[in-house]
């Protein structure tokens, strides 16, 4: 896609976005079951990880967006996290589902708002899960799967992050 193309399938989001902000806020999901031992299967939905525009930004939708993977990589380094600290913990967890819902304006990435974030605004984690643990033992399962969660620690502590050219 060239620049004109681009322009031409964004810039009536742009003009809607300017009129309509709420249009803009869109809510991303990723979904995981957990697998047996230490595992987490993340639903894509398509069977090729080809990343591209979100439709909110002009893309035709059948191309990955960036943030739906995030979510996904959250949500499977959620799930394997709390299988591989379960097992730590021998908690028995039979089985259980991990969600992850993301909360965007796509204001920011089409600068149409200089005020509006460019990325996500928050994002929830929760974890369903089929277990006979005491409330005490979930509690520190699901507080050491944030400690120990890559991606949520990540989030939460982002890293130092440059970008340049090779």
């Amino acid at each position: 896609m060239d620049r004109a193309a681009l322009q031409a399938v964004q810039q009536p989001l742009k003009e809607r976005y300017r009129h309509d902000p709420a249009a803009a806020e869109v809510t991303l999901s990723a979904r995981g079951e957990l697998g047996e031992d230490v595992s987490c299967s993340v639903e894509t939905g398509r069977a090729l990880a080809k990343a591209g525009l979100h439709p909110a930004t002009g893309g035709d939708g059948t191309a990955l967006c960036s943030g739906n993977m995030l979510l996904e990589a959250l949500v499977a380094c959620a799930g394997v996290t709390l299988r591989a600290v379960a097992a730590s913990l021998d908690i028995t967890v039979r089985n259980g589902t991990v969600h992850a819902d993301g909360d965007l304006d796509f204001r920011g990435t089409l600068a149409v708002d200089k005020g509006a974030p460019v990325g996500f605004k928050s994002i929830r984690l929760s974890f369903d899960i089929d277990s006979d643990a005491s409330p005490e033992q979930l509690d520190t399962l699901l507080r050491l799967t944030e400690r120990y969660c890559v991606v949520a620690q990540t989030l939460l502590n982002p890293p130092a992050l440059s970008m340049g050219l090779s």
